[in-house]
Order: structure tokens, then sequence, then C-alpha cells
């Protein structure tokens, strides 16, 4: 508990230290709304203790959708420290306490599934973001998994995304890279199904426990794999990509829980520093 309290007021800290920051640059429009929340993210990951390891290469190609699996609330965390990011959520994220105010610092965007006109604005909203350079991250899942198996992808927002884009006379195509998170190692054990809950936030597990448990833990090991980017073009079918980046994610998932890697850590800086375990 000692390590938790801790770790919470430097993250206060730093939270009132750049808050103003990121409210001015999201008001005028500033490229620090992009660098401010890496670099928020960087120094919490460093705070709790988050060590990452990258496989493969972010595509630099925009516009550029992300699709990723779903293990945790650290994935926000994890995938923000290692590039700038536009995530898509759902719409109950916007109201939880702490996490809904981070997320739409991030200028998230958030989806009401139930709904099919809010969708539709969600849709306009993700295809400008894409448009307008940014790299657009969509867990695809549409929930949390224990961070193990990979759930199906689903489609829709993919396809009217890419309907979307279907308007735009300046790009001709938008690249689809997949991207697996898989955490390898807790308090430098291998994290196999009786760790799992130690790390993964899914099913009907508690938020706030979860989160008092993963910053007080100090060790938690994660390998991000960057897949081969998938182009979708007007006459792609939307079900294929998605298949395709389904089918991607879980060799990649599968591919570094089976191998334990070197230990690393991205520092505030941003660089990967070797860990010893």
């Amino acid at each position: 508990m000692i390590r938790f309290t801790l770790v919470i007021l430097a993250l206060a800290i730093l939270t009132l230290v750049l808050l103003p920051f990121q409210l001015v640059a999201i008001a005028f429009g500033l490229s620090w709304q992009r660098r401010i929340p890496r670099l928020y993210h960087r120094i919490l990951c460093v705070l709790a203790g988050v060590r990452i390891r990258q496989v493969g290469n972010r595509t630099s190609a925009r516009p550029v959708l992300i699709l990723a699996n779903h293990a945790s609330w650290l994935d926000i965390c994890i995938i923000t420290a290692t590039t700038p990011v536009v995530f898509v959520a759902k719409s109950e994220v916007a109201r939880w306490p702490l996490f809904g105010t981070l997320a739409k610092l991030q200028r998230t965007v958030f989806v009401d599934r139930d709904r099919r006109q809010q969708t539709g604005e969600a849709t306009a909203q993700i295809a400008g973001r894409l448009l307008g350079g940014e790299a657009v991250v969509l867990f695809a899942e549409g929930t949390s998994s224990d961070g193990i198996r990979i759930l199906p992808f689903k489609s829709a927002l993919v396809g009217s995304v890419h309907q979307a884009l279907g308007t735009s006379h300046g790009h001709d195509s938008i690249a689809v890279q997949p991207l697996s998170l898989a955490y390898t190692r807790f308090d430098g054990l291998p994290v196999g199904r009786a760790l799992r809950e130690r790390v993964a936030w899914y099913g009907d597990a508690d938020l706030i426990p979860h989160f008092i448990r993963v910053l007080a833990s100090g060790a938690i090991d994660v390998t991000l794999s960057w897949g081969e980017t998938i182009p979708l073009r007007a006459e792609t079918d939307r079900k294929h990509v998605t298949r395709t980046a389904e089918a991607a994610v879980r060799r990649m998932t599968a591919a570094a829980l089976r191998t334990p890697s070197p230990v690393v850590s991205v520092s505030p800086q941003g660089e990967l520093a070797p860990k010893a375990v």
C-alpha cells in the first residue's frame, strides 16, 4: 500500500502540472495535444513499473487505423507511451471517474453501439481524425478479454470508417495495421492462467480494486507486436480485412506468450532501455 500511495501522489502531481498545458493545446489546436498524452503515459508506465518490449515496426503511413486486442485499461497507457494515437471507446467510458476525464483529454472518440445515429456521428469523427493525419486505435474485439485468448474482431466500425473515407478525394485507401498486446510477466513470473486476472481487466472485475493492485505491484512486462499493414480501399471487403487483422493479432499474441522476451522499459524520454530480470 505504501508503493500505491507514492505512485498515486506522483501521478496526481503529474496530472496537475500537465493538465493546464493540455487544455490550452486542445483549445488552440496546438501540436502539444498529441505530445502531452504521450509524455504523461510514458511517465505513468515508469511509475507503475510497466516494462515494454516492441516487436515489428509502427507504420508511418497515414491515414492508419490500428486494430488491436484488448485486455486491460493498461492497454491505453502502453500504446500511448509508444506512439501518439487517438482511441475509439464505448460511450460509458466517458462517465468513468478519472479514466473518463483522461480519455476526453486525449480526444477519444466515444461510440454508443446501441444507437445508430450516434454511431454515425462517431464514424464521421473517426474519419475526420484519420483524414487529419491521426493514428486511430480501435479495440476490435469490442470488449476486453483475459489477455490470453483473442475474441473475434468486429468489422462494423471498420466498414463504417471505410465508407466515410470513400467520400474523401484526397485518399484512395487507408492503412490498417494489426497490433498485439501480450502481458508476459507479472512480478517476474510468466503470466499464465493463474496470474491473468492480476494484469487483465475483463468480465465483471471492478475497476478501482484492479487499478490499485496494478499500481501496487511494481513489475509488469508487456510485448507490443506490430503486424504488416493491410490496405483498405473502396472495393476491399471490410470483413476480409478484419479477419486478416484478427489472425495476425492471434499469431503475434501466441508468439509473445510462448517465448518470454528480454525485458526493456520505456523511459520518460521514450528510449528503450534493457532491464535485468
